[in-house]
């Protein structure tokens, strides 16, 4: 199977890298944690048999698993969304974002047919929960992201959930409208020097996906312009997964790191909360740029997640202590299967 490919516009590389410490990772026998090393070479054999490119598996911060090219980057997808989370999290916190905002006191705007009155009284909020009412077209959209989509003002700010690229594009260009940074530069500079990060160098670059023979650019993220559906563009991360571990770990952690608090716990904790169930069968429900498990009828959570392309998976664990990263390098040829990524989930609980 085979991705779309991109051309670069715009190439705008970061400014030297300081050199900075990196995090040295600490491992243990998977039986000193509470697992089978038998069952977890039963992942093994799954992960190399349906052309997985990579995962790790840590529990209380030790790494019990380890396969694949951890320290390769790709494109992850969906997952960048999780990550624009702890951003907006600092922002706020600092006072530079007001999650009570609205669109129309943002200035945000859009290609003809523009926002309406009713769409520009959505606020930052109903963005982050995936409730803006905003219908508009969007960078970055699957064919699977348009089925159910609602038409035009057929719901207020707020109302109704849906799963919508517009709310998480536009939430970025906001950090970045309120910060006067960009999201890549913030990224580096809070989040991944500070968690001794291997691979994230903050280089980026810009491209426009109409362009008919496009590539992938060697960036660390780039800004995917779709000008004839939206001036504001997806932002994509391409990231290793031994760096996507290390985000999930800080999350474990609530947002601490060597004594620091990055992320607010206070935030996490929101971000973390089953704002809207959407499917009470399977306990599942979206929180804040998190996808999120319920716990029992009580309606707390045991975990949270994001998946990327139906092969990427970052997920998070309180109860077990456990953060899990899957990847599959999607840039180039692959034949992993949807179904294959449950199989996966199913192989490292049975491991425990």
């Amino acid at each position: 199977m085979k991705t779309a490919k991109f051309i670069i516009v715009t190439l705008i590389i970061c400014t030297a890298c300081t050199q900075v410490p990196k995090h040295q990772f600490n491992y243990s026998e998977p039986e000193q944690m509470g697992y089978s090393s038998v069952k977890l070479d039963s992942l093994q054999i799954h992960l190399e048999q349906s052309g997985a490119s990579s995962m790790m598996l840590l529990v209380d911060g030790k790494v019990i698993f380890d396969w694949g090219s951890t320290d390769r980057k790709h494109t992850i997808h969906s997952i960048r969304k999780c990550l624009l989370n702890s951003l907006i999290g600092i922002a706020v916190s600092e006072g530079l974002i007001d999650t009570t905002m609205t669109m129309r006191e943002l200035g945000i705007h859009d290609n003809e047919p523009g926002l309406s009155e009713m769409e520009l009284d959505a606020r930052v909020v109903d963005l982050l929960k995936s409730r803006s009412g905003v219908y508009h077209h969007a960078a970055g959209v699957s064919e699977g992201m348009l089925r159910g989509k609602p038409e035009r003002n057929s719901f207020l700010p707020g109302e109704h959930f849906y799963y919508n690229n517009w709310d998480f594009n536009v939430l970025g260009a906001i950090l970045e409208q309120q910060t006067g940074r960009s999201i890549y530069e913030l990224f580096k500079e809070q989040i991944a020097i500070p968690l001794g990060m291997h691979d994230y160098k903050g280089k980026y670059a810009t491209i426009d996906a109409e362009q008919e023979d496009a590539e992938i650019p060697n960036a660390d993220g780039f800004y995917q312009y779709e000008p004839s559906k939206s001036i504001y563009p997806a932002y994509h991360f391409r990231m290793s997964a031994r760096d996507l571990a290390l985000y999930g770990q800080l999350y474990l952690q609530k947002g601490e790191w060597e004594g620091k608090q990055i992320v607010p716990a206070e935030w996490i904790e929101v971000s973390t909360y089953p704002w809207s169930v959407y499917n009470p069968q399977y306990g599942l429900a979206r929180g804040m740029l998190w996808g999120v498990v319920l716990r029992g009828s009580e309606g707390g959570t045991s975990s949270y997640y994001h998946t990327g392309a139906g092969n990427h998976m970052l997920g998070v664990y309180p109860a077990s202590g456990l953060v899990l990263v899957h990847r599959v390098d999607t840039e180039n040829d692959f034949e992993y299967q949807g179904d294959d990524l449950y199989k996966m989930i199913g192989l490292v609980f049975d491991a425990k």
